[in-house]
C-alpha cells in the first residue's frame, strides 16, 4: 500500500501529466477488470500516468483493472471514466520513462508494429 505522502505525490504527478502531451496511438491489447474476463481492446492514447482505450461494455469508475500490451507484463490501473465505448484509466504506479519510451518506439505512427 502507498503511504499518504506517496499517494499525494502520485496524485500531483497524475494531474501534472494530464496537461502534458498524451501520445495518440493504436495498440491492440487486453483489459481485465477485477472479477471479470479479459476483453480485447485498443489503446488510443498513453501517458506516464494512464491511458484511454476502447471498451464496448460499461466499466464503472473506481474498478481495478489490468492492461496487457503485447510483450509487456500486465499493468494495474483504476478506471476513471467510461463514455460511449471508451474508457480512461489511471495507472496505480506511473510508467517508468524508459518503459514509456520503449512502448512509444514500438507502436508510434499509423498503428504499425515496429518490431
Amino acid at each position: 500500500m502507498m503511504s499518504s505522502a506517496q499517494t499525494d505525490k502520485y496524485a500531483f504527478a497524475a494531474q501534472e501529466d494530464r496537461s502534458a502531451h498524451r501520445m495518440r496511438l493504436s495498440i491492440p491489447a487486453t483489459l481485465r477488470p477485477a472479477g471479470g474476463k479479459k476483453i480485447q481492446t485498443v489503446v488510443r492514447n498513453l501517458s506516464l500516468s494512464g491511458f484511454s482505450a476502447t471498451a464496448i461494455s460499461r466499466i464503472l469508475p473506481g474498478t481495478v483493472c489490468w492492461l496487457t500490451l503485447p510483450g509487456q507484463e500486465a499493468i494495474q490501473a483504476k478506471v476513471v471514466w467510461w463514455e460511449q465505448g471508451l474508457i480512461g484509466c489511471a495507472f496505480d504506479d506511473l510508467l517508468g520513462p524508459l518503459q514509456y519510451e520503449a512502448i512509444l518506439l514500438r507502436w508510434q505512427g499509423e498503428g504499425v508494429y515496429r518490431g
